[in-house]
């Protein structure tokens, strides 16, 4: 395959980002994570649909975002990564609300496969704009690592090594 739209998901402080800014360096289409692009607008306005103050909230806001970033990229050509993506938003809203969305959704499709970042305490940080704890980012990661084969993805764990190392192992592994 000569492109398609790869998603990088996984832990929160995983490096996903890091690694979506090399692969963007290198010349490849790049989709910021949509979660921190709305704690940002929040955290500037009335802060309503944050994660911990309007889970539900935020999570429809992260589908709707996802579903834009989609049908914006279909514009591009080549691999384009997207840090996180359409079934890491909705398969929080569904845990959170028991709405059915991972089935309607099915019409946009990412590549078979998916790279998902693990756990890496060494490196995580919490901030201003990711201010959960590790255990809430692990939890996170074991529903992600459940919902993508669940979906028919191939799931592959990235390694913990530098992030020039990460990028040339994700287009080595799209390569094959």
């Amino acid at each position: 395959m000569s492109g398609g739209f790869v998603v990088l998901s996984g832990c929160s402080g995983g490096g996903k980002s890091t690694l979506l800014a090399e692969l963007r360096r290198r010349g490849y289409g790049a989709i910021e994570e949509p979660g921190r692009r709305i704690v940002k607008e929040e955290l500037q306005g009335d802060g309503r649909a944050l994660p911990w103050v309007d889970a539900a909230a935020f999570a429809r806001r992260a589908v709707a975002l996802s579903l834009e970033d989609w049908e914006a990229a279909r514009a591009q050509s080549g691999w384009v990564f997207f840090d996180r993506g359409l079934v890491d938003a909705a398969s929080a809203l569904e845990q959170l609300t028991g709405e059915p969305m991972l089935d309607a959704l099915c019409r946009h499709r990412y590549h078979a496969t998916v790279f998902l970042a693990p756990p890496w305490p060494e490196i995580y940080i919490a901030d201003r704009e990711r201010p959960h704890g590790f255990e809430t980012a692990l939890a996170e990661y074991e529903r992600l690592e459940q919902v993508y084969p669940a979906l028919g993805h191939q799931v592959i764990t990235l390694p913990k090594v530098g992030v020039s190392e990460r990028a040339d192992f994700v287009l080595a592994a799209l390569a094959a």
